[in-house]
């Protein structure tokens, strides 16, 4: 499972309060999908058997917000001069901005089995994650290798 957190589609975010309600509730949502539910899968009964699905939840996030205001000056141009606005709001321009996101991933590791005969924690094989291992492994030793054998290069620099 692989989902991607995002604020509502008609959220129009034009004040630094509204900004900071889509981070709450951006937050309220990425800490609903970090719930021991997700970790832990419903129990299943099979006869005397039970047995209950467990997954490796990760996440991670990430928010920021600014705003910044800015005078823009006006010019008379017939005496040379510059003038400035005085915090006149005709000549100002406001903004503030803000966003996050999040990510959570779950995959499943074991499953538990309590039967007559006791508990015991089946693991789940991961393939993708072993093949992964390996190819980084194989893949930083080739470029060790390829670095130690340039010609002219002392072993120990």
């Amino acid at each position: 499972m692989n989902d991607e957190i995002k604020p509502p589609d008609d959220t129009d975010v034009t004040s630094s309060a509204e900004t900071l309600d889509v981070i709450e509730l951006t937050m309220d949502k990425f800490l609903d999908a970090a719930d021991v539910s997700a970790v832990y899968g419903e129990p299943i009964q099979h006869g005397d058997t039970i047995i209950i699905p467990c997954a490796e939840v990760l996440s991670g996030m990430g928010f920021g917000m600014g705003f910044g205001v800015s005078s823009h000056d006006s010019s008379d141009e017939e005496e040379g001069e510059t003038k400035r606005d005085g915090g006149n709001s005709a000549n100002r321009n406001e903004g503030v901005g803000g966003g996050g996101g999040g990510r959570v991933f779950s995959r499943p590791v074991a499953v538990i089995v309590a039967s007559p005969e006791g508990v015991r924690i089946e693991p789940v094989f991961d393939r993708t994650k072993i093949a992964l291992a390996v190819l980084t492994t194989a893949g930083f030793m080739f470029g060790m290798f390829s670095r130690m054998m340039r010609p002219g290069r002392k072993m120990y620099e």
